[in-house]
């Protein structure tokens, strides 16, 4: 085992040049890391792994015909949970036989439970090879961010309706704060793409009366895609002609710092302007005290609540990945992404374009670095809704529940959706799942 993923890693070091794009079938370019240099799996992700032979997989050889026999009798997702129960025994032989088993299973061309056990097989392979870090900052859409052609993860939004109510809670949120306001900036430590601001300028826009200024302030974080394509201000531009259409009064800067070195000097926050700070799919990012001493997941809570915003909005992903070991933190991954993979199912139809980008490039994108990574390597370390509850009570604020108002447009909007999309308050907060599991989580503190 160690000869083949030493074999490996030579092969692929002696290519710096591999396109990952075509390894995940994205039709999107893709970009490798200037630190790429760890090994991945050289068979291509996106070929159903049914079609691919044992004898051409970096792992097999290693599958006997009783072993096939033993398989054939289980379905994907138990082969996928022995899988990752032999794996955390350190037992390497034997993830690797379940692997090329499973392969030989599953199609990320098929319905649901076998989408997710293609992609949850890759990051389980990813994490015997040790190249999840290295896959994970692989895959990067270099796409730049245009009004003709959307970001994968921004047609999630779209097709994900739970991700798009989390933003229309959120801008609800602040628009209730905007009352009896006439100057308004917003610090947004991760803009993304801007679709929840295009949406917010247009629901300002609709307001009685002279809407306030609005002033945007956007961190320009050098590791994000944006920076990659330019920057911020590609986005700041169609946010500025967006208000200028609508006639809305719109200024927007970018401030170029990681996240975890922001100060309130580089904010440049103003009197007389109400503040509010907006999180949105982005506090799960930031190291707390289970990865280092500095814990810069609560520093930067405190940091905020020291500049005395009128309202923070924090949007988060419903589901622990953070403290959890290594096998129960897989098996939780598996629930929640089994169910965005079943609500995406209603939404879009199997052989979508946008549905596999969305797949690849974002959900396959979390699932490696989830199952594959420990330490400082895994990055997506989400919460659930009680413990973002505690961090936000222990950095000072108090909550601030959605109001009716809020409460009855989303419930207005997913009646137009299937009725399998639900709705609960809890707490204050709201949270947006399908059927009976919650999947993301919005909530309002001052």
């Amino acid at each position: 085992m160690k000869l083949m993923l030493q074999e490996l890693e030579r092969d692929l070091l002696g290519d710096n040049d591999v396109d990952v794009g075509d390894m995940f079938g994205t039709g999107l370019n893709m970009e490798i890391d200037g630190e790429w240099s760890g090994p991945v799996r050289t068979e291509p992700i996106h070929e159903p792994p049914k079609e691919s032979s044992s004898s051409e997989s970096n792992l097999s050889s290693i599958s006997s015909n009783k072993e096939a026999s033993h398989f054939s009798s289980r379905t994907p997702k138990q082969m996928l949970i022995e899988c990752a129960a032999v794996l955390a025994e350190g037992n390497i032989e034997g993830a690797s036989a379940i692997i090329n088993a499973l392969r030989q299973l599953v199609s990320i061309h098929g319905d649901p439970p076998q989408r997710i056990a293609a992609y949850m097989v890759e990051g389980l392979a990813a994490r015997v090879a040790a190249s999840g870090k290295y896959l994970y900052k692989a895959l990067r859409c270099k796409e730049p961010p245009s009004s003709d052609r959307l970001a994968a993860m921004q047609i999630l939004f779209e097709v994900c309706p739970c991700f798009k109510f989390g933003f229309m809670a959120a801008n609800g949120a602040i628009i209730e704060a905007f009352k009896d306001e006439k100057r308004v900036h917003i610090i947004d430590f991760d803009i993304n793409q801007g679709s929840q601001y295009i949406t917010l300028i247009q629901s300002i826009a609709k307001l009685p009366g002279k809407p306030p200024h609005l002033r945007l302030t956007g961190v320009d974080d050098p590791d994000s895609v944006q920076r990659l394509n330019g920057g911020l201000q590609i986005i700041g531009l169609r946010l500025e002609k967006l208000a200028e259409v609508l006639g809305v009064s719109f200024e927007f800067q970018a401030v170029a710092s990681r996240t975890s070195l922001v100060t309130p000097s580089m904010l440049d926050c103003r009197p007389g302007e109400a503040l509010v700070v907006n999180f949105a799919f982005q506090l799960h990012h930031m190291p707390d005290e289970s990865v280092s001493t500095i814990n810069q997941r609560d520093q930067l809570l405190r940091m905020v609540k020291s500049l005395n915003p009128k309202l923070v909005t924090v949007v988060e992903q419903d589901v622990n990945t953070n403290t959890s070991p290594f096998f129960p933190r897989f098996i939780e991954a598996y629930s929640y992404y089994s169910t965005v993979f079943e609500s995406l199912d209603v939404t879009l139809p199997r052989e979508s374009q946008d549905r596999m980008n969305v797949e690849r490039q974002c959900l396959a994108r979390d699932i490696v670095n989830i199952v594959a990574c420990e330490g400082e390597e895994r990055i997506e370390r989400y919460e659930v809704a009680g413990k973002w509850r505690a961090r936000m009570t222990m950095a000072g604020f108090t909550s601030c529940p959605m109001s009716p108002n809020v409460i009855d447009m989303i419930k207005k909007l997913i009646r137009e959706y299937c009725d399998r999309y639900k709705l609960k308050e809890d707490l204050g907060a709201l949270h947006f799942g399908w059927e009976g599991k919650s999947l993301i989580v919005a909530s309002a503190w001052r």
